[in-house]
């Protein structure tokens, strides 16, 4: 009998995949750089799954059904390509590539069109949910040559998430699409945890509360309108005891890794002229974690205040979770605004809503407000920001005032609150109709002639004034917005 699917890459979550896809009744084959990892894979876990193992590409491709789908689950980059450049000779018109790392999109753009041109269709894929959700059911978001889809859409959907009976997979757009919309998934991922990480600081350096106390706390936010993945496992996490019976948490280095997701989210925010500040700072906190002996001699040198909270502990409690609810709001609304910016360059066709579905589960950043981003969008499918529906209006209003306690509070003791601060810093600017940038504009047009636009003419139309009166009439030849 030959395999439905072959998959290359028996790392973690390669090998989580190809269980699930079994699970579901699909036949799989399996190959994998390292001999002996296939034989490992099929000795132990797979063992008895009647899952075939190939120890060659030529084998793997002569197992599968026609046409034929290898899905690649390797490290993002040149080993995508290298595997390509393998498979394609080995290949005839119809068969399929799929992608399933964080490839970054643009990679994907341009493997989907080369390829193409061969006649092999190609599919770049986020998969979300770590080991558990490739397991169990990821969040899966494929994009790339529309021809595939529907010889892969019922494993896709078979193995992926299911919340109310409907599965966390929907084909997203062309090319780089599902690719696009992992990064952005990874970078509101970046922003929830950095979030999470400045109302665990306020509350245990701010208050000084045990980790046992922030479990509770957590645990108790997991009720209600902050219900999530990454609350639930932070509550576990704070409750975790070490073997001495200390908690493990406060043990743990506070050094933090990334694989760069995020800083692609960042990079793509500013070549669309887009604030993404909020995940900016998510980056940029995790950069400054890194310097650890630095900031160990900079404590040294620059002492914080020497403060303590002495106001009403739970009225702080409070105010952190609105602050953090708040945040995670901004987070959202930023990433869907740049995914909506996205689709206008790059010729997509996105469902927003669509998109928040697909989030509810299986992935990291799953939450139970997705619920609320999928009706904004139900009700208006062109909405420009999510903070401009009624339901995210009436949010920030009852949460402004906390999140202001909280971020003054930060700022009193001396706890660094980025994400919390540059939201806040965020939403006042969206909400104010006349920002200073006309002392910017006048500032660019005095040291560069660059020309400014008049609030007593039409749009469109650029001036320059000679400020010095000696810099004459000639303007700067262009003018960027």
């Amino acid at each position: 009998m030959k395999a439905n699917i072959g998959l290359i890459g028996l790392a973690v979550m390669g090998q989580n995949l190809v269980l699930n896809m079994s699970d579901h009744g699909f036949k799989v084959a399996v190959h994998n750089r390292s001999p002996d990892k296939t034989e490992d894979f099929l000795n132990g876990p797979a063992k008895d799954k009647g899952i075939i193992g190939a120890y060659s590409l030529d084998e793997l491709l002569s197992s599968l059904e026609l046409p034929r789908v290898v899905m690649l689950m390797v490290k993002a980059g040149e080993v995508v390509d290298h595997y390509i450049e393998q498979l394609v000779p080995l290949m005839t018109a119809g068969d399929i590539i799929i992608d399933g790392g964080n490839s970054l999109f643009t990679d994907t753009n341009r493997r989907t069109k080369a390829l193409k041109e061969k006649n092999i269709l190609y599919i770049g894929t986020g998969v979300s949910g770590g080991e558990e959700g490739a397991r169990n059911g990821p969040s899966i978001m494929p994009g790339g040559n529309p021809d595939a889809w529907e010889r892969v859409r019922a494993i896709f959907q078979s193995i992926s998430a299911q919340v109310d009976n409907q599965p966390c997979c929907q084909w997203v757009g062309d090319n780089g699409a599902g690719h696009y919309v992992k990064m952005v998934h990874n970078g509101i991922e970046y922003g929830d945890m950095q979030l999470i990480c400045e109302a665990y600081q306020l509350l245990s350096e701010g208050l000084g509360l045990s980790a046992d106390e922030c479990a509770g706390i957590f645990a108790q936010w997991n009720q209600g309108e902050l219900s999530s993945y990454l609350i639930e496992i932070t509550s576990n996490i704070m409750a975790y005891k070490d073997t001495d019976g200390a908690p493990l948490l406060e043990k743990i280095l506070d050094t933090a890794g990334q694989k760069g997701t995020g800083k692609w989210t960042g990079i793509n925010a500013l070549d669309l002229g887009i604030p993404l500040t909020l995940i900016g700072e998510s980056v940029f906190a995790r950069c400054l974690s890194a310097m650890k002996d630095e900031r160990v001699r900079a404590a040294e040198r620059l002492p914080k205040p020497v403060k303590s909270y002495t106001g009403d502990k739970q009225a702080m409690i409070d105010a952190i979770r609105d602050a953090l609810y708040a945040s995670k709001i901004i987070s959202y609304a930023q990433g869907f605004r740049l995914m909506r910016e996205a689709a206008a360059e790059y010729q997509w066709s996105l469902n927003y809503g669509e998109i928040a579905l697909m989030w509810r589960g299986g992935c990291i950043i799953r939450s139970a407000f997705l619920n609320d981003i999928k009706a904004a969008y139900t009700e208006n499918p062109q909405l420009e920001n999510l903070l401009l529906a009624d339901f995210f209006v009436n949010a920030m209003q009852q949460t402004d005032g906390g999140w202001r306690k909280a971020v003054i509070a930060g700022i009193e003791l001396g706890i660094p609150t980025p994400a919390f601060s540059s939201a806040l810093a965020y939403y006042d600017g969206y909400r104010t109709a006349r920002l200073p940038a006309n002392l910017l504009q006048a500032q660019r047009d005095y040291f560069g002639a660059h020309t400014y636009e008049r609030t007593d003419q039409p749009r469109g139309q650029f001036f320059h004034t000679d400020w010095t009166g000696y810099g004459g009439k000639t303007a700067s030849s262009t003018y960027t917005v």
